[in-house]
């Protein structure tokens, strides 16, 4: 199973179905495939390709060319990932709120031989351009801030335009990598990287999340026969995983990836009018972060979205408040919440319906298992003991030039090797998981772990709090002591005993937060994650201390 070879089936046997609705933009199944070759090309024309076959390399290494996508959501975002399959190249997604130093590591540590990024980040890249030596190729893709064209540049849809739209030379194979940068919100960013093969069956299937999909291109291509209906709204950044995932989901099951006309912005007039307007059947978000704008845009107006059957969240916490909320919203629609990694792919999935008990953090998970806290075995259904979230089977290869930090997040245990991302949690009888929180920002006061995402959720539902994130700072007694960042709702101002009496009747006195520090504004990544290394600066500076 290789993403480009399954494109070019399916645009095959299905060329007039609309396979990218960006805005205005209409692209059929043809017309992508023509343009990903033509990109190819380009690729191919500049010597990029794969130079080292997967055979002869260590799970950390890649014999392939890397070319970034420093892009906004658009066609070319998809273009650029199928484009750069269809030549062997593996493409890596860039986050655009980097600052200038930020760029310098992720495009070093990747070794970037090509960058394909929007006009907007022009100036950026001719800030850095001459401290990244091996940058050879600058594809730039006009958008409407007028930015010029960088000198030795080449203009997107020009580049596009000249090259040919035969398909280039040479077979991908199920074994050329995808990559997926993480976040580094919590730590230095790593290029994950995952077997095409792995990736769609980890991820890509469109299918229940850890169930594997159709082994072989042909029965891909049979089983989306039906699926010129699918009509699924990405609001996430594409250069989010969890969003890659399910716009390769939806193309693979033969329908369309719809795409917000404001991709610079959460507009949720934008995004429920699109989803009026396209008849989506599927919206996906990213936790709370993007739940309550848009919960606040259905209040401002209706719309009609009774072709609107899920709304998916992944990548944060949605909050069972705004679960109730969609559903009071939107009677027929059903909310799922997904979990998984960049380091796993699409885990598992909770559904919440209208009229049943709503809750967070418990998932089905097929395939998975809680491993022991010493990676000694797997932990029994129904024990009490807390232990790692782990998968096998379809999992990556490791972390690119990163040999120590591959054999410790994919250890082999039992004979059989891991992806254990760092999530806590617990295996209840019934097989489900409940999801405690990811280990690297749990917090240890006295000895008790505090897991930030469950003291977060209680402080989000306050009548004052817009958006709050938890987490550890220094305590001469304790050792840490839980901090919370808060950012009011305009016009409050909470105080830490306001918190602490809402919260004390959901949580544990030992959880409940010894300091608030007030925002104006709570910094998440752009696709909708906590950024705790900010949070723990301010929390940090607030209390007069030092970062160590």
């Amino acid at each position: 199973m290789n993403l480009a070879l399954a494109h070019t089936a399916l645009a095959t046997a299905y060329p007039d179905r609309e396979c990218i609705i960006a805005g205005p933009r209409r692209l059929t199944y043809a017309a992508v495939a023509e343009r990903a070759s033509r990109l190819a090309n380009v690729l191919r024309t500049h010597g990029f390709g794969c130079r080292r076959e997967r055979a002869g390399l260590a799970n950390h290494e890649s014999g392939q060319d890397h070319v970034g996508l420093y892009l906004l959501n658009g066609n070319e975002y998809l273009e650029g990932m199928l484009g750069a399959y269809r030549a062997r190249v593996a493409p890596f997604n860039v986050n655009y709120r980097y600052v200038d130093e930020e760029l310098v590591y992720l495009l070093t540590d990747a070794d970037t031989v090509g960058l394909i990024y929007h006009a907007r980040y022009a100036p950026t890249v001719a800030r850095i351009r001459d401290r990244l030596p091996g940058l050879r190729l600058l594809l730039q893709v006009a958008d409407a801030s007028g930015e010029g064209l960088l000198p030795g540049a080449l203009d997107y849809e020009a580049a596009l335009a000249a090259a040919s739209p035969a398909v280039s030379p040479g077979t991908p194979s199920s074994d050329d990598l995808y990559i997926i940068y993480t976040g580094g919100t919590t730590g230095a960013p790593k290029g994950v990287l995952w077997r095409q093969e792995d990736i769609f069956h980890a991820a890509m299937t469109g299918g229940v999340p850890g169930l594997p999909g159709p082994p072989t291109v042909p029965e891909l291509v049979a089983e989306a026969e039906q699926g010129g209906f699918v009509r699924v709204l990405a609001v996430p950044p594409l250069m989010h995983g969890a969003a890659q995932w399910v716009a390769f989901g939806a193309i693979h099951k033969g329908g369309a990836v719809v795409l917000p006309a404001s991709p610079d912005r959460l507009d949720p007039e934008d995004i429920w009018g699109t989803a009026e307007r396209e008849g989506v059947n599927m919206l996906t978000i990213v936790g709370d972060a993007f739940a309550r704008p848009l919960l606040d845009g259905l209040e401002r107006r209706h719309y009609d979205l009774s072709r609107l059957f899920i709304i998916g969240s992944g990548g944060a916490i949605l909050s069972p408040h705004y679960k109730h909320a969609f559903l009071e919203r939107i009677p027929h629609v059903t909310v799922v919440d997904g979990f998984g990694a960049s380091e796993t792919g699409a885990q598992g999935s909770h559904a919440s319906r209208g009229g049943e008990a709503v809750s967070t953090g418990t998932f089905s998970m097929a395939g998975a298992v809680v491993l022991q806290e010493d990676l000694s075995g797997i932990l029994e259904p129904g024990t009490d003991a807390v232990g790692w979230v782990a998968r096998t089977g379809h999992v990556p290869l490791g972390y690119y030039k990163d040999a120590a930090k591959t054999a410790r997040t994919f250890p082999v245990v039992g004979g059989v090797r891991y992806a254990v991302p760092g999530d806590h949690a617990r295996l209840l009888a019934d097989g489900s998981i409940v999801v405690l929180g990811r280990g690297s920002v749990s917090i240890n006061t006295g000895g008790e772990k505090v897991y930030a995402e469950e003291v977060e959720q209680v402080l989000r539902r306050h009548p004052a709090v817009y958006d709050a994130v938890v987490v550890g700072t220094p305590d001469e007694r304790f050792g840490e002591q839980v901090t919370a960042v808060v950012e009011p709702r305009p016009g409050d101002r909470p105080t830490r005993e306001d918190l602490v009496v809402f919260a004390e009747r959901h949580l544990a006195r030992y959880k409940l937060p010894k300091t608030v520090v007030l925002v104006e504004h709570l910094e998440r990544s752009p696709s909708g994650k906590p950024d705790y290394r900010w949070a723990r600066t301010q929390a940090l500076a607030a209390r007069g201390i030092t970062p160590g």
